[in-house]
């Protein structure tokens, strides 16, 4: 039973499982029984079916259950990726502190040198956030796909292709389709239709 179940997949033991049905019936029809042998083997089929579906079952599981480790893993892994990369610029800053306020370029070690040196290029310090000109801010926004097309078409031409120009993603809102297509039927581009999936129970 377990071989058959290794050996083949499940569309094969269906099919299987047709064939040795047909051949029970013609057998039936012929001799008004069924051989032994052909029955076992009927038998041996369903058998495997269920097996199948319990290897499947028990496969499903353990897939789900790695998956949630991987993400589990993955998750802590990037907390402690964070919490190192924390720890760099604390270090960095109370060393770098260290040389300013004693006017050093640089100390040395065995192995390694501390050396204090300008950057390349000015920072900005942001003190009051709340009272920088909304001008000098650069928005990141989520806006429905109508708001924007009326704000588009409440615009100058050239403002309207300035903002269009500064898309960097745009998804499709799978429950604006959904509610759309309830009410129209028909949206351009997308169909809506029921899925289906498999629950191991």
């Amino acid at each position: 039973m377990a071989s058959i179940a290794e050996a083949n997949s499940l569309f094969e033991i269906d099919m299987e499982l047709d064939a040795l049905f047909d051949e029970i019936e013609l057998e039936i029809e012929a001799e008004g029984q069924p051989s032994d042998e052909l029955v076992a083997r009927f038998q041996e089929f369903c058998e495997a079916r269920g097996e199948k579906v319990d290897r499947i079952g028990r496969f499903v599981r353990m897939m789900e259950a790695r998956e949630q480790f991987c993400r589990s893993e993955a998750a802590r892994l990037s907390d402690r990726a964070q919490a190192a990369a924390n720890k760099i610029v604390r270090t960095k800053n109370m060393a770098l502190y260290y040389l300013l306020s004693r006017d050093l370029k640089k100390i040395e070690g065995q192995q390694f040198t501390l050396r204090a040196q300008k950057n390349s290029q000015d920072s900005v310090k942001i003190i009051d956030e709340a009272a920088l000109p909304l001008y000098y801010c650069r928005i990141d926004a989520r806006i429905d796909g109508g708001v924007w097309q009326a704000v588009l078409s409440l615009l100058p031409d050239q403002l309207a292709m300035t903002l269009m120009s500064s898309v960097q993603e745009k998804r499709p809102n799978a429950e604006a389709i959904k509610l759309a297509a309830m009410q129209d039927g028909h949206v351009p581009g997308a169909e809506i239709r029921r899925g289906s999936h498999l629950r191991v129970v």
